[in-house]
């Protein structure tokens, strides 16, 4: 698999103060931590955005990433949450969990059908009798793109344009950044997988897990049809 989240995006990552402030990570966190009386689990760990503040309140916490980088970066913060390099789809650590969590769309970093149903059979197997394994993923924003048409700007502003390009035949999803500073510009661009979520219920029953939840938003909001994401939880 390819490291999208190496060099300059490890470095600015935690920049993003939409993403990193007490108003995002908090509601998360609590979310989380009833769930992980027996320990958490975190797929995608990252900079630790999330698992550094749960570890805070007590929770016996350890993840797994592809990216040397973005573990890195949380190395720089906390040295006592143990994480595992490689792929979230099949990597293993030792030990089982009553919680094992993904969160922030990462699930659509897996690019393909296999890789998520993979991805479900990893954590389950991670997972204590009863435990929960949990998910934020936007819903598919296919509503908004007009037939015929294959891409969708996320974000104008002066420093930055973000462009999504939808292939619904596969179910692909490129971002395009364009990130602005003076006279210089910045081009990214990184691969997903959107998925829907009654395909997500199908991945955890191959993987013998249950839907319990589905919620809106971290604060429990009802999930209904104008929602933009949800917080998936499907126990063992």
């Amino acid at each position: 698999m390819t490291d999208w989240f190496a060099g300059r995006v490890a470095e600015r990552y935690d920049d993003d103060r939409e993403i990193a402030s007490p108003e995002a990570v908090d509601p998360v966190v609590d979310f989380l931590e009833p769930l992980a009386g027996g320990g958490a689990l975190e797929l995608a760990i990252g900079t630790g955005r999330i698992a550094i503040p749960l570890a805070a309140r007590g929770v016996r916490v350890a993840g797994i990433d592809l990216s040397p980088d973005m573990v890195a970066q949380l190395r720089r913060k906390s040295g006592s949450i143990p994480v595992a390099i490689g792929d979230m789809t099949a990597t293993r650590v030792e030990g089982s969990f009553s919680l094992v969590y993904l969160v922030f769309n990462t699930i659509m970093n897996l690019t393909t059908q296999d890789a998520q149903v993979a991805c479900f059979q990893n954590a389950a197997a991670h997972l204590q009798v009863d435990g929960r394994f949990v998910i934020e993923v936007g819903v598919p924003d296919l509503q908004r793109l007009p037939r015929g048409e294959a891409h969708r700007p996320f974000s104008v502003r002066p420093d930055h344009l973000g462009i999504d390009e939808y292939d619904v035949v596969r179910q692909g999803l490129v971002s395009h950044h364009y990130r602005i500073d003076d006279d210089r510009v910045e081009r990214s661009a990184t691969p997903f997988r959107y998925v829907w979520p009654s395909e997500l219920d199908l991945m955890a029953r191959l993987a013998g897990l249950t839907l319990e939840d589905r919620w809106g938003g971290w604060r429990h909001e009802p999930f209904t049809a104008e929602s933009t994401s949800h917080v998936s939880v499907w126990i063992a």
